[in-house]
Formats: structure tokens, sequence, C-alpha cells
């Protein structure tokens, strides 16, 4: 399957926000919003991207940080995290609202989208990015790999539009059992519907095949659930 690439810059909220698309190269598509890392929208997440556009979707990556950061802003691995912190800061749940409205308007005017089908997945921030999506959007599906609870959690999970696939790693020192109980107790409590999935012995960063926290065998079967989860709900 030939896939197209590109660099597109969007509007929100008085910002100018880059976003990277990949698609496949004819043909309607369900759209999937693909939410980064803490490092930024890195070859590994444009990689991923482009990896779902290879199975049918019309998948794009907007860069998160684009009111703190200049254009195509990413962080290296294992550097300092510290240095990180305002553009962090920088992704507040009234932010990503405005982010993911000004990529959903952008795709009600692309006619490869299909206009019925949508979903979201994030990695690391991106995972609490894509809950907070999936209570802004009418979605029909989101993913969160080691996000971790979202802001103001509990209003964010009865809000939830679309059933929700987590994973979480057994060695994660950042989302602890605790963490992962308090957001899955809050989406039972809500009566929302989602997969739980606890991989014993990865850590955090497991799915992300660059750098000493990938785990090949978490990272394999993770990929082969979310896209089983993905075509349940955006391809039928």
């Amino acid at each position: 399957m030939t896939i197209i690439t590109e660099t597109i810059t969007l509007h929100s909220g008085g910002s100018k926000m880059d976003a990277f698309v990949a698609r496949p190269e004819a043909g309607r598509t369900p759209a999937l919003l693909v939410m980064q890392e803490a490092f930024g929208v890195t070859d590994h997440i444009k990689d991923v991207t482009k990896r779902f556009a290879e199975q049918g979707y019309l998948a794009i990556a907007p860069e998160l940080f684009h009111r703190t950061a200049p254009p195509g802003f990413t962080a290296p691995y294992g550097g300092d995290f510290s240095a990180l912190a305002p553009h962090m800061q920088g992704v507040t749940p009234e932010h990503i609202a405005e982010d993911v409205l000004a990529i959903h308007e952008w795709l009600l005017q692309d006619n490869q989208w299909n206009k019925t089908r949508v979903g979201a997945i994030g990695f690391c921030l991106g995972g609490r990015v894509s809950l907070v999506a999936n209570a802004r959007l009418p979605l029909q599906a989101a993913v969160s790999f080691y996000g971790g609870a979202p802001w103001s959690l509990e209003e964010t999970v009865r809000e939830q539009h679309a059933p929700v696939l987590f994973f979480w790693g057994g060695l994660d020192a950042h989302q602890t059992p605790e963490l992962r109980r308090g957001v899955i107790d809050a989406m039972t409590k809500a009566g929302k519907q989602f997969i739980s999935v606890l991989v014993a012995d990865a850590g955090h960063g497991f799915f992300r095949d660059v750098g000493t926290a990938y785990n090949p065998n978490a990272a394999r079967q993770s990929w082969a659930l979310t896209l089983s989860f993905l075509a349940t709900y955006l391809k039928t």
C-alpha cells in the first residue's frame, strides 16, 4: 500500500499547530488521532502514524506543544525531563479541547475521511490526551498506552463517548497500582465500556521501539490487540 505523508498547519486557540498526516493513497478511510509522548511528535510517533495509515486509517499526529515550542520541536529520549515542564504545563484540558476540535474541523473538510468513524490513541502524555479527546469529540474508540489519570478524572470519565482500551506496564514507576485502580474504578463507577490490560513485565514506554524501555513481546501483543480493538469500532 502506498502511503502519502504531509505536515499541515491548523489554527487552534489563536496559535498555529502543525500536525503530521499519513494516509493511504486512495479510498475512503476512518480517521485516527495519534497523540504524542512527552517528547513531541518524534520520528517514532511519525513512524507509528504511518503504521496506522498502512492499516487503512487517515492518521494525524498534532504537535501539542505548539503554544510553548517552535514547530517541529522534539526532545531526546533520556534527556533532561525537567526541561519539558513548561511545555507539559501548556497542555491543559482547555487547550486539548481546542486542539482536537481544530483537527475535527479539518477532518470534516477532507474528502477521504468517511465522516462516520474516528478514534484516538495516545502514548504517555498522549494517553491522557486521548481520554480528553474522547470526552470532547464524538469518537468511536480510544486507546491509552500508559497514560495515567486524565485531568479532572471523574468529570472526564463521565464524559467518555466511546469504549476505551487501556495498556499499563506492571513495572511502570510512573503509573502506580493505586493510580491504575483509580482510573479503572472511576470508569467502572461511571458505567463506561473499557478493556484494561496489565503487562506484568513491562515498564513505562514499552511500545516505543527506540531506547531502553522497549519490550518487544509487549509491543507486539499490544499492537495486535490495538488493531483488533480499533477495527471493531472504526471499520465495522
